[in-house]
């Protein structure tokens, strides 16, 4: 699942790799530890990763620590045909800088940054792309000791959702709350909660979200909902659209085509052609705006300010 290259005991993480997911979890997880020694809001510094530039990632690296003991610097997502570009901010890491950077993709061991980072003492990690009998045993893995559900149902998620870690981890969270609520988890209604058997509306929702939600959006929403698929849910995954649309518009203004965006895009080619053309119609502060919508919503579920399916009738008219 992981392949770790190590050199000595490093407070600098380059993660990279096919499954994002894990990719994403592990630096949510590197991050947070390393956070709880910092004594104010100054000594973490998080930066994306599309269009940095060396000398401004080095800037960071290298900037001394006001209050904290040490600072940490995290950087999100950098494109892997942009990687070796950064090189050089990362030739020297001082030991008051933690550094974490995920990498949308893999790199070579003879990547410019793979080698910079190994020079300067860091570790790398390679997130493989989970398949088959490894899918099973992360999902079970997951169930158990993540979600307190039993293999059997892992294998059930597993079977009627696509491939995608995100989406399973969605799924037994779901089951989850469900069983934390005092109902019991029979096989039936398993197979009923599950989104797996309803991933046609929820392509459906999606095609109708942008550039706005039309009364399509709202008819199959509810319907969703109705169905028993929670409303946070819902949510999760129009922000996934989104962000991918997002993601899509970044390249776009890079001049890449639809071709270029697809090869070096780990969804469907269909997926990322129909993002595609909702990108041409949407723009990047409408969508980081939808994005933002999203993100209040289900902080006001969780913290018991709105009703989650009055909420999401609410979210959806707002976007």
């Amino acid at each position: 699942m992981a392949r770790t290259t190590r050199r000595g005991s490093a407070t600098a993480l380059l993660l990279h790799g096919e499954e994002r997911f894990l990719v994403d979890e592990k630096a949510r997880a590197t991050v947070d530890e390393w956070r709880t020694e910092l004594v104010s809001d100054f000594g973490l510094e998080v930066m994306e990763g599309s269009g940095l530039h060396a000398p401004r990632l080095q800037d960071a690296v290298l900037q001394a620590p006001f209050l904290d003991p040490y600072r940490v610097v995290f950087v999100r997502m950098v494109p892997a045909n942009r990687a070796e570009g950064l090189a050089p901010a990362v030739a020297e890491i001082p030991p008051t800088t933690r550094l974490v950077i995920t990498v949308a993709g893999r790199v070579a061991a003879t990547n410019k940054l793979a080698k910079a980072f190994t020079a300067a003492g860091g570790q790398l990690e390679e997130m493989q792309h989970l398949k088959g009998r490894a899918l099973n045993e992360w999902a079970s893995k997951r169930a158990v000791e993540k979600h307190g559900l039993t293999p059997n149902h892992a294998a059930q998620v597993v079977r009627v959702s696509p491939p995608d870690l995100s989406v399973i981890d969605a799924e037994l969270t779901k089951l989850a709350a469900y069983k934390a609520s005092g109902s019991q988890l029979t096989n039936e209604v398993v197979t009923e909660l599950l989104a797996g058997g309803r991933e046609d509306e929820i392509f459906r929702l999606t095609d109708n979200l942008l550039p706005r939600p039309n009364v399509h959006a709202l008819e199959i929403a509810r319907n969703l909902t109705r169905s028993g698929v929670q409303p946070t849910l819902v949510a999760y995954r129009m922000a996934r659209q989104i962000a991918l649309v997002l993601e899509v518009r970044a390249r776009q203004d890079r001049g890449e085509s639809l071709q270029q965006v697809q090869s070096q895009m780990p969804e469907h080619p269909f997926v990322v052609q129909k993002a595609f053309d909702n990108a041409m119609n949407a723009s990047p502060e409408r969508l980081e705006d939808a994005l933002r919508l999203i993100r209040d919503y289900e902080w006001e579920v969780k913290s018991g300010q709105v009703d989650a399916d009055w909420g999401l009738d609410v979210l959806l008219t707002r976007l």
